[in-house]
């Protein structure tokens, strides 16, 4: 039966955040990356400094991080750019085939297999119509995976690489994938999570498994984290003091500490003095530890 889990999500950074998302543990700095969307905002923040997280501005929305061998990749509205030391764009590498002239589709969340293959989704302008599509970049060129979208999110791997997951945010639902970790070729997908059948509220967002393969999923509209087994079943649900949860991420120096990013979008200004935390980086300590996060183009083992 799934249940309330007794963890408690604390602020880890106070923040105002518009659109929060897409917290990234780099283990080789011990140092969490993140973003505000349409800010176009990047920070970086070691947990335990007294410093204010460091805070660079891209100049367009950025949807999702990636770790590279030197540094961060970042999924901007445009295209795919690696960042130099400063976390500002250095070099495109491939444009956004759905952004035209300033207008379109954005890039949306993303995530690297083990293998170094960075797989993003885009978002519908409108986030009604289905015309987002999820892409990976395998070092040359997007190649387009999945199509008919609304809201490409979800993504993580099983800790295996046998299984990809991924949702279109407005059906409420997050599908399963057969994975060849060695081609980065899709089997048929299957639903494998209904939030529905679980009663559970609002949307997949981002997510992230654990150790165990576990699927740890943020709920936006939801106020939660729910936890699934690998079958598929709830397990628990952590709640938090805001509607908006975006993303999860496991980091620390021993990969316990999980991160939620928020948002204070679509909330009202009465809405945002009863839930002012709305928007900040939580997080807390979890018993199973995640999985460490993947390089760009850097091949390891499984």
């Amino acid at each position: 039966m799934s249940q309330r889990q007794s963890q408690q999500l604390v602020i880890a950074v106070p923040l105002t955040m518009s659109l929060g998302e897409c917290p990234v543990w780099d283990q080789r700095e011990n140092r969490l990356h993140w973003i505000d969307i349409h800010a176009g905002r990047i920070y970086s923040w070691a947990p335990g400094d007294k410093d204010e997280p460091r805070v660079s501005q891209i100049g367009e929305p950025i949807g999702s991080l990636a770790l590279t061998a030197n540094g961060l990749l970042a999924a901007t509205a445009s295209g795919l750019w690696l960042l130099d030391r400063h976390n500002q764009k250095h070099q495109c590498l491939t444009s956004n085939p759905e952004w035209h002239e300033g207008e379109g589709n954005r890039f949306n969340d993303g995530r690297t297999d083990r293998k170094g293959r960075f797989w993003v989704g885009t978002l519908d302008r409108k986030a009604t119509a289905s015309s987002a599509a999820l892409y990976c970049w395998a070092g040359s060129h997007l190649e387009l995976k999945l199509s008919g979208l609304a809201i490409s999110n979800g993504l993580a791997f099983s800790p295996d690489g046998k299984w990809m997951y991924h949702a279109d945010s407005p059906q409420r639902q997050i599908r399963r994938y057969p994975f060849d970790p060695q081609s980065g070729e899709l089997g048929q997908g299957e639903q494998w999570i209904d939030l529905n059948a679980f009663g559970l509220p609002g949307a997949p967002d981002g997510a992230a498994v654990d150790s165990l393969g576990r699927y740890w999923c943020a709920l936006y509209g939801g106020a939660q984290v729910a936890c699934f087994d690998p079958s598929g079943h709830h397990l628990f649900s952590i709640d938090l003091p805001c509607p908006h949860p975006t993303m999860v991420a496991f980091g620390g120096s021993d990969l316990r500490t999980l991160f939620v990013t928020t948002a204070r979008q679509h909330l009202s200004p009465e809405q945002v003095k009863q839930w002012p935390q709305a928007g900040s980086l939580f997080s807390c300590e979890v018993g199973v530890p995640g999985l460490a996060e993947p390089s760009l183009g850097v091949e390891e083992a499984l």
